[in-house]
């Protein structure tokens, strides 16, 4: 059974537990000691209870119901209702984004602040109050839309109708006054019809069925008895982009027996869409009632919108005034409509962030509580999780101010977990000792501790790679990327976005501008050790400065070089100006900068194996509890730093003898003399015995027996003593004892969790395969690991020398022609190449690499990465993009 301690009013219990620096430690070394607690909460308390720990937002529930569905637990339908809630506001929110009352974006952050004040939340409405409001709001205003699109459609269509009746009618009226013209002037019916048939392909005025037309109102003298009774037609309004196909169809339809008049009127609300579509009026006659049926079948396929036509001039004019004086009541109409819907989205556009928020925050309440145990005969609910130990004083008060809101008659229970069985829940050991890792960040840190968790969160009180990254990351991207002018342009970049952040966090941002908006405070820092090794390599846009004075050296004529007056000093600070430009400067160069990678590399390395030890000398075996393991020490941290140091260390420590004493030896020879030929005074060819790095054979063939005796130290001696260990516990009486926290701890493998106090069989051949591969691992990364170094060398002479190509080739080139348009011309290409290339795809490029360096080179010295984050239940932390 599980152990509880500090129940209600436990003060003693508490202070103990909190009050100590120790138990509470808040540093960015390692992360905060959690506690496993039980609340015991009386079921009139529950909802204000959760809801006040949500506003603290410094507590991990533990889900004590994972045998249920979503739709088995217990407030399951309490959720449903705030989802219902949740898309009521959500369709209030779109119509009053369509009318123009709100922005989305502002409406969505302001929910944002309306989550952290705890004020507003506690003084918003009731859940069936506001679930009454919002059933109201939402009825009305779908009935208001509905009415309002009916009146659009109507709108719409004696809009058209209106059209029909104006384009249309004047067809009719043109036609038969240029009939009555032509029979005017004496002409026969065979001219009458020749002569329409001529303005039909001319003009919108001409007649539309020729002497056809004439003839169908003579009756049998034109020829053609009967043909009034069959010739009809439609009118209506067809899609411009659809009228030739159209017009193209009816004539295939119809055998070339049609015909067709049009004419556009531009945009025009279609009723059907709702949208503005460009349309043209269209009288199509025929003949037949054949042709008819055809017809309207066609206009249906083409979304041409028919309309009834009348003949007769009078009856056009009176159904266009009926039109005109039913267009202006729906008008009227539309417009009282459109003010009562615009008051009714006003009223609830001053209340919709704290609705929204309350509605979010009750349903991440009722979430919380439905990973609840209910204790039906006790009427209370049981939660269980994890909670900061320095943070226990404020749950308390929490729970207090929620149990006094409430008037529940009895106060929540509040106790601490201390065994490791028994747990609500299936949980066991493991869930006790293995607690989440919570770090407490600032703005400012939060961007590096982002870049160490991308690779793996910590695992709980494992040393924090962010402590030195803060440092480290910036001063190795500025290595590759050192440049005075290009650190003065990500300045600049970075300070503007932290002198405005405020402004900005109140933005929507797109996902390039609040990734760097994010790291703001990393580019600051960036910009800044850009600046630093920009002065010490004297660049700015890869132009040399002599901020620190004139060189020293100087031209000797009797030599025909430049020298070193003796007895003078080197330059101030940082590299010569008088080595740019010549033509031993990328040599100069090159040796200096591979040397200086190599050097950092090796101190970056050891840094990361001497954190190992702080790992080993504090590793946890419970929340609360740790343990020295001194096996790890002697046999893994111990063996490792003097394999490094005796190969690699001794390398960088040979490069700064060089540096501070000019010695002329041959370090590759050095090095390759130190494993191939032990105990080989000889330091090249122009080294001579005077040189301190000369006669080093016996030291650098002592330290090649170092690293090699440490191999076999890594690999062999921990696997025997746990073995020996494990084989001393089997003598006592059980087949496999549990172990001691200490002995529990040496068996874990390095990348695996704790036992946790569950027997496992121990297996001798898995721990040596185990062993071996991080033998091996550590052996051939440390070669692999100082080469990969070298890309800070790489990285900085291609920015170096593609700075140079673009200012000489660009700039300068430009300025030679003398040709002021040539010079703004180069200047243009020149500071886009700089901005573009530099200072974007450059700066990306120098970013991801000194990232590597940690991830890889740095981190893998000591850092596991296998921990979870801390996730509390906490109102700020609420995703608005998810309603």
């Amino acid at each position: 059974m599980a152990h509880f301690e500090g129940v209600n009013g436990g003060e003693e219990s508490s202070s103990r537990l909190s009050g100590s620096p120790g138990h509470a430690s808040t540093s960015l070394w390692r992360s905060e000691e959690m506690q496993f607690v039980q609340l015991v909460i009386p079921a009139e308390a529950a909802h204000d209870t959760v809801a006040r720990l949500g506003h603290v937002g410094l507590m991990q529930f533990k889900d004590l119901n994972t045998d249920k569905s979503a739709f088995q637990r217990t407030y399951a339908n309490q959720v449903k209702r705030c989802d219902e809630m949740q898309r009521k506001l959500r369709f209030l929110l779109d119509e009053m984004v369509k009318v123009g009352i709100a922005d989305a974006d502002a409406k969505l952050q302001a929910v944002t602040h309306a989550l952290a004040d705890p004020e507003l939340l506690e003084s918003s409405y009731e859940l069936d109050e506001l679930e009454v409001t919002l059933e109201e709001l939402e009825k009305d205003l779908v009935s208001i839309t509905t009415a309002a699109s009916k009146l659009r459609k109507s709108e719409s269509e004696l809009v058209e109708f209106q059209l029909v009746l104006e384009k249309a009618g004047q067809f009719f009226e043109d036609a038969k006054r240029t009939g009555a013209s032509l029979r005017g002037s004496g002409g026969s019916p065979r001219e009458v019809e020749l002569s329409g048939s001529h303005h039909a392909d001319e003009s919108i005025e001409s007649p539309l069925m020729g002497s056809d037309f004439t003839h169908a109102r003579q009756g049998a003298a034109s020829g053609y008895p009967g043909l009034s009774s069959r010739l009809g037609f439609i009118a209506g309004l067809v899609p411009t982009a659809k009228l030739h196909q159209f017009e193209r169809v009816a004539f295939r339809a119809m055998r070339g027996n049609v015909f067709l008049k049009s004419s556009p009127v531009g945009p025009v609300r279609d009723p059907a869409l709702d949208e503005k579509v460009n349309k043209d009026v269209f009288v199509i006659f025929f003949s037949g009632d054949r042709s008819r049926s055809k017809m309207l079948k066609i206009c249906d396929a083409f979304a041409a919108n028919r309309y009834p036509l009348p003949e007769e001039p009078h009856r056009q004019a009176q159904m266009h005034s009926e039109v005109c004086t039913r267009l202006a009541e729906l008008s009227s109409t539309s417009r009282a409509g459109d003010d009562q819907g615009r008051a009714l989205m006003l009223r609830a556009s001053h209340h919709w962030e704290s609705w929204m928020a309350a509605t979010m925050a009750e349903k991440a309440t009722y979430h919380a509580m439905n990973k609840f145990s209910i204790d039906v005969t006790s009427k209370c609910l049981v939660a269980q999780g994890w909670i900061p130990s320095a943070s226990r004083a404020s749950i308390a008060d929490a729970l207090r101010y929620a149990a006094a809101r409430s008037n529940a008659p009895v106060e929540t229970i509040f106790s601490t977990v201390q065994a490791s069985a028994g747990l609500r829940g299936g949980g066991g050991a493991s869930d006790l000792r293995n607690p989440p890792t919570y770090f407490r960040t600032t703005k400012v840190i939060t961007a590096f501790q982002g870049l160490v968790d991308a690779y793996g969160v910590a695992r709980y009180r494992e040393m924090n790679p962010t402590v030195f990254t803060i440092v480290t990351f910036p001063f190795l991207f500025a290595v590759m990327f050192g440049d005075v002018g290009h650190g003065l342009l990500m300045l600049m970049a970075g300070l503007y976005m932290v002198l405005n952040e405020k402004k900005m966090q109140k933005k929507k941002l797109n996902d390039i501008v609040e990734m760097a908006f994010g790291g703001r405070y990393l580019i600051v820092l960036m910009s800044v050790f850009s600046i630093y090794t920009g002065l010490l390599y004297n660049e700015m846009f890869s132009i040399p400065m002599t901020l620190f004075g004139p060189t020293k050296w100087v031209w000797s004529s009797d030599q025909d070089k430049y020298v070193m007056p003796a007895g003078a000093a080197p330059y101030a600070f940082g590299v010569d100006p008088i080595w740019h430009g010549t033509k031993t400067e990328l040599t100069f160069l090159n040796s200096m900068k591979m040397k200086m990678s190599i050097v950092l590399g090796v101190i970056q390395m050891l840094l990361g194996v001497a954190v190992s030890c702080f790992n080993h000398l504090q590793k946890p075996t419970g929340p609360q509890t740790s343990e020295r393991d001194t096996l790890s020490i002697t046999c893994e941290f111990v063996p490792r730093l003097l394999f490094l140091t005796c190969t690699f260390g001794y390398l960088a420590i040979l490069i700064l003898v060089k540096w501070f004493t000019a010695s002329k030896a041959d370090l590759y020879l050095l090095m390759i003399n130190m494993f191939l030929s032990p105990g080989a005074n000889e330091c090249g060819k122009n080294c001579p015995e005077t040189d301190p790095l000369y006669g080093l054979g016996g030291l650098a063939g002592f330290l090649v027996f170092v690293a090699f005796c440490c191999v076999p130290w890594m690999l062999l001696p921990k696997p025997l003593i746990i073995r020996k260990r494990h084989a001393l516990k089997s003598q006592g009486g059980h087949a496999y004892g549990i172990l001691s926290a200490e002995e529990d701890s040496d068996g874990d493998d390095e990348n695996g969790n704790a036992g946790g106090g569950e027997e496992d069989e121990y297996n001798f051949g898995e721990e040596m395969v185990h062993q071996m591969i991080h033998t091996i691992e550590y052996v051939l990364g440390s070669v692999s690991n100082t080469a990969s170094y070298l890309r800070l060398w790489a990285l900085s002479l291609a920015h170096s020398q593609l700075s140079s190509v673009f200012y000489e080739k660009c700039f300068v080139a430009a300025m030679e022609t003398g040709s002021p348009v040539a010079i703004v011309i180069g200047f243009y290409v020149w500071a886009m190449a700089t901005l573009g290339v530099l200072m974007v795809m450059e700066s990306l490029s120098a970013f991801l690499h000194a990232l590597r360096l940690h991830w890889v080179e740095y981190q893998n010295k000591f850092y596991v990465g296998d921990g979870y984050s801390f996730e509390p239940f906490a109102f700020q932390t609420l995703n608005t993009n998810e309603t």
